[in-house]
């Protein structure tokens, strides 16, 4: 027969071992998920922690992944007042030659781009009913004045009226009106140059029958060009007739043009709040040309001591930009510019004398974001 007592102590013992193991397993994953706790902590806060060996000579904290760039400082420096834009050349004088009765031409007597004078004759239409007009007309006239000297002497010797007379007189007038415009109607056969110029390139020959209106050949007055520009209307006060400008060209991109403003167009452009101006350019040697692109620059003074910061540190978009560094971070601050010249750009709100901004790198910056040179 089995022990009771042996058979309950046993049993006893096996269920005490059994919940013993069971705890110390639940003890050990305890213990590895503290672990894996206190690790993870450590390593997020030794990621923040700022590297001892990236401490700067000055004492400024720099991670070891912080952003380079390059930096510039805001100087004063002296800043011309000045406004620039863009605009046409035009000829002082331009005209395109077209007849005004049609005809066949006769003649042509200039070369394609001479240069010709005021009054010299240019192309000459087939003037010959015009002529045999002409000629009936003052055939007419000289019948006229016999008929006017012999009713003269009759009227002297009272052997007709004062009525025939008039009528005599009348008669001379309208054969003179007929000779004038018998005359008029030669003239017009024959194109003159209206003023002094360059022809340009013609587009008929001898022997070509054109209308009345058709286009012939151009003439342009190139000694003198028009300089035409538009200004925003925030420059109407500074603007005087008799100013100066500097007028560049692509075309001649080492050489700079003096011209002298000649108009200011009172009416301010409604849509695009501008204003149209002329200036008058002295073109004797010929090197410009009407119709070409022309960059136009005026000074209207200096200011001293306006801060300016390089071009290339402004970050274009619906209101400019700038990074400034200030403790080892890149601020977005907003900035009004003002004129722009040889690479630098004037500030006017913004920024003060001696802020740091970013020269270089800026799209790969973003706010309050760690920077180092």
């Amino acid at each position: 027969m089995w022990d009771n007592r042996a058979l309950h102590r046993r049993v006893t013992l096996g269920g005490v071992g059994f919940m013993g193991m069971k705890k110390h397993r639940i003890g050990i994953v305890a213990l590895a998920l503290a672990g894996l706790f206190l690790l993870s902590g450590a390593a997020y806060w030794l990621q923040r922690a700022p590297s001892q060996d990236a401490l700067g000579d000055s004492g400024d904290v720099r991670v070891k992944d912080a952003t380079i760039v390059e930096t510039a400082r805001v100087v004063r420096v002296h800043f011309p007042a000045e406004a620039s834009a863009v605009g046409t050349l035009k000829s002082n004088e331009s005209v395109l030659l077209r007849p005004e009765t049609s005809g066949r031409i006769e003649g042509i007597y200039f070369k394609d781009g001479e240069r010709v004078k005021r009054g010299a004759l240019l192309l000459a239409l087939d003037a010959g009913v015009q002529a045999a007009e002409l000629q009936q007309a003052q055939a007419n006239l000289a019948l006229a004045q016999a008929n006017q000297r012999r009713n003269e002497d009759l009227f002297q010797k009272k052997f007709i009226s004062q009525q025939a007379l008039d009528n005599t007189r009348a008669a001379l007038k309208v054969q003179e009106a007929a000779v004038a415009l018998a005359r008029a109607k030669v003239a017009k056969m024959r194109i003159h140059a209206p003023f002094d110029g360059v022809v340009g390139i013609r587009n008929v020959s001898v022997g070509d029958y054109v209308r009345e209106g058709e286009d012939l050949v151009n003439l342009e007055d190139t000694a003198t060009l028009k300089v035409d520009f538009r200004l925003p209307e925030a420059h109407l006060n500074r603007l005087h007739v008799g100013q100066t400008l500097d007028v560049r060209s692509d075309a001649l991109p080492a050489e700079a043009f003096l011209a002298r403003l000649s108009a200011v167009d009172p009416l301010v452009d409604v849509g695009g709040r501008s204003i149209s101006c002329r200036a008058l350019l002295p073109n004797q040697e010929g090197r410009l040309h009407p119709g070409m692109f022309v960059r136009v620059l005026l000074t209207f003074g200096e200011r001293a001591a306006a801060l300016a910061i390089p071009e290339e540190a402004v970050v274009t978009g619906s209101q400019p930009s700038v990074f400034r560094i200030q403790e080892g971070r890149a601020k977005t601050v907003f900035v009004r510019l003002g004129q722009h010249r040889d690479g630098q750009v004037e500030v006017l709100e913004g920024l003060q004398a001696g802020d740091v901004v970013v020269k270089s790198g800026q799209l790969k910056l973003r706010d309050e974001q760690l920077v180092r040179e």
